[in-house]
């Protein structure tokens, strides 16, 4: 467990809930590797996920002195400033008695380690950010009787497709350590405007995450030398191109479906990629064609076309090589089924 200097005096337990004063963590070697919002959340009782967030997108959360950001991983012996935080009584029994329904999600592989579900579109992982809940506070519900239920990576709220989550400590930490080592291999089906070219095969471009002024994040291809960059890599197959149907192709004259495997775990890593290489995810928000995605509703395409495919890993207790696939939602299947298929 963590330990706490603050004003009040130290303690070695969690705080439920926060005590309106600095608090200075000292990381332990048992939470080393986690990602930092995980690491709060787990270490303030009681206190809303949405707040939790909201102090580290603004700042106030400080590691070693320094700005952190949420999906950061804290190491043993970092310390961490906590702003005072202050809740009323309302907020603090809503924060300790989650309302998250239960729900059960499609099981692709399962066993006393981990388990692998088919994500929707639609569903956040996990809840903050000004969502109450997300699959892994569904999936506790619904599973009263697993000893622990822990997310091992991520995936955006409007990608679908394969999730890991691990049901023992020891299994969760191996399966971060292959993320984190990048040993896994990470292969997601895409539909974009325009044809790829085939000549493009290696996307190798840094990216820098930054915010709005309304606190949302966004992020960009940067420089090499630009002083935040992240090296970025992804690698791009074309499977098919389609011919747009009726109705929109005044717009554009051809999607490509591809094949996107990621050998870095960015945030947003494939859409922003894809789409500074002209190619566009169709459905994406965030850094989509926006007017294209209007008409594609009126086409029946109510997502973002983005699906997490195929996962290459070793079993984290028996280092059995592993390969797990997410069959295509059958919404994606019936809209790439109705376009004619164009010559490769």
């Amino acid at each position: 467990m963590c330990v706490l200097t603050a004003e009040p005096p130290l303690t070695s337990e969690p705080v439920s809930p926060a005590p309106a004063a600095v608090q200075h963590l000292i990381v332990d070697e048992e939470s080393s590797g986690q990602r930092l919002d995980n690491y709060l959340i787990r270490i303030l009782k009681g206190v809303p996920k949405t707040h939790v967030y909201r102090i580290i997108r603004s700042g106030e959360v400080r590691r070693n002195k320094g700005r952190v950001s949420a999906d950061d991983r804290v190491a043993a012996g970092d310390v961490l400033r906590i702003p005072p935080i202050r809740l009323s009584e309302r907020a603090q029994d809503k924060a300790l008695n989650p309302t998250a329904p239960a729900r059960d999600f499609p099981v692709v592989f399962e066993d006393d380690a981990f388990l692998a579900i088919a994500k929707p579109a639609g569903v956040a992982v996990h809840g903050g950010s000004g969502v109450s809940f997300g699959v892994i506070e569904q999936m506790r519900q619904a599973r009263p009787q697993a000893k622990l239920l822990e997310l091992v990576h991520r995936l955006d709220r409007e990608t679908s497709g394969l999730l890991l989550i691990a049901k023992k400590k020891q299994a969760l930490r191996a399966l971060q350590d292959q993320f984190r080592e990048r040993e896994t291999g990470k292969t997601y089906l895409a539909l974009v405007k325009g044809s790829w070219p085939d000549r493009l095969k290696v996307l190798d471009q840094p990216l820098h995450k930054y915010l709005l002024p309304d606190g949302e994040r966004r992020v960009k291809v940067v420089a090499p030398d630009h002083p935040d960059a992240m090296r970025s890599l992804t690698l791009v197959k074309v499977i098919q191109r389609l011919a747009p149907p009726d109705g929109l192709q005044s717009m554009v004259d051809t999607f490509s479906l591809l094949e996107v495997t990621i050998k870095t775990g960015r945030t947003h890593q494939i859409r922003v990629h894809l789409a500074n290489a002209g190619h566009v995810i169709l459905g994406d928000d965030k850094y989509g064609d926006f007017e294209l995605n209007r008409q594609l509703i009126r086409s029946g395409l109510k997502r973002m076309f983005l699906h997490a495919w195929r996962l290459r890993l070793r079993h984290p207790l028996s280092n059995e090589s592993m390969e797990l696939h997410a069959q295509l939602p059958q919404e994606l299947q019936e809209w790439v089924a109705s376009m004619q298929r164009l010559p490769n």
